[in-house]
């Protein structure tokens, strides 16, 4: 099968894993520091929901733990690239990995 032939939802480079983990996020311009919730993850990037109403093109470093204590924790530097409020008050933030950081 090609990949034209692909339902559209099935061409991305990366498969998206559901999470649920905890975010801490670092704003490059300004070093300010928000908690958010990782909602899913791929090799591209990750759906975050917060409390925090942040612009698209905002860059920022995340690390992305486990509430079971697993280690290593998924520290990157990404951009926000969307930014939509929910009905619940929370944002939701679409963020690709610019980079994978040490």
């Amino acid at each position: 099968m090609s990949l034209s032939d692909k339902a559209y939802s099935e061409k991305r480079d990366f498969i998206r894993m559901k999470i649920s983990a905890p975010l801490t996020a670092t704003l490059s311009a300004d070093q300010r520091v928000f908690e958010g919730n990782c909602l899913d993850l791929s090799g591209g990037g990750m759906r975050v929901e917060t409390g925090e109403s942040l612009p698209v093109g905002t860059t920022l470093d995340v690390e992305v733990s486990s509430d079971h204590g697993h280690n290593p924790t998924l520290k990157a530097k990404a951009r926000i690239v969307r930014s939509i409020p929910n009905e619940s008050g929370t944002h939701e933030l679409g963020l690709e990995i610019i980079e994978v950081l040490k």
